[in-house]
């Protein structure tokens, strides 16, 4: 079986998300969405309520599963017994950093990374931005995968 992790903060999880793990169905036959726990960074929303909203997101496709995770991304990958990291990218800006870490996870556990382009009509959408939208009350329901509600 092709296992691939999807990794991220998700705070919180949008349509752009929802867009590459569909597309990573196509080459993988499960996809567990990890969302990371990174205590440096300052969430909005709950781990509970970031579980909840990709539940909700994938309630209808069972190749992709959801789980929280405490350590390296690729301790994770290895931990769900997962060959793959699915990334997407938005902008040539993201492509350093994650070459960076797929260089070095491959190094030390020969895990793959698989880079998805983000498609054109989402590539300017990002947690940071969804997330400042719903603090000041804006309607955020076209950031959001179909049948998430916040």
């Amino acid at each position: 079986m092709k296992r691939a992790i999807f990794p991220g903060t998700f705070d919180p999880f949008t349509i752009g998300h929802y867009s590459i793990v569909l597309r990573g169905l196509n080459f993988f036959d499960e996809i567990v969405i990890g969302i990371g726990v990174n205590q440096s960074k300052k969430t909005l929303f709950t781990i509970d309520k970031r579980l909840e909203i990709i539940q909700q997101a994938f309630a209808n496709e069972p190749r992709v599963k959801v789980a929280s995770y405490n350590s390296l991304t690729v301790d994770f990958a290895l931990s769900v017994d997962a060959g793959f990291v699915l990334r997407g990218l938005r902008s040539v800006g993201d492509f350093e950093y994650e070459r960076t870490i797929a260089d070095a996870n491959r190094k030390l556990t020969n895990v793959e990374t698989v880079i998805l382009f983000t498609e054109a009509e989402y590539s300017y959408i990002s947690s940071t931005v969804v997330r400042d939208l719903y603090m000041f009350g804006k309607d955020i329901s076209t950031f959001l995968p179909p049948n998430v509600k916040l």
